[in-house]
């Protein structure tokens, strides 16, 4: 499962109906959870941000941000991959 968070402030750049809409994607088994504040208000005023699994993705769109997600979702993939043949190795 991955976790996709926004702040309910981001909303404002329209960040909310563009990660909602990751939820349909099945193969990437998302949820996305909205909350209040997530602390980080610089970021918050200024652009179009989500936590990916913890991770901070910023974009210059909604839209943007979206793919960006997507990517970042698909780069912690690979890297849990890569760790997890690593250890099969050892």
């Amino acid at each position: 499962m991955n976790i996709v968070e926004f702040c309910v402030s981001n909303a404002q750049h329209g960040t909310d109906i563009e990660l909602k809409k990751l939820e349909s994607l099945p193969e990437l088994d998302i949820e996305v959870i909205e909350y209040g504040c997530l602390g980080n208000c610089g970021e918050c005023f200024l652009s179009p941000y989500a936590l990916v699994n913890g991770e901070s993705v910023v974009a210059e769109t909604a839209e943007s941000l979206a793919v960006l997600v997507v990517e970042e979702i698909k780069r912690q993939q690979a890297d849990r991959e890569a760790l997890d043949k690593l250890l099969d190795d050892l």
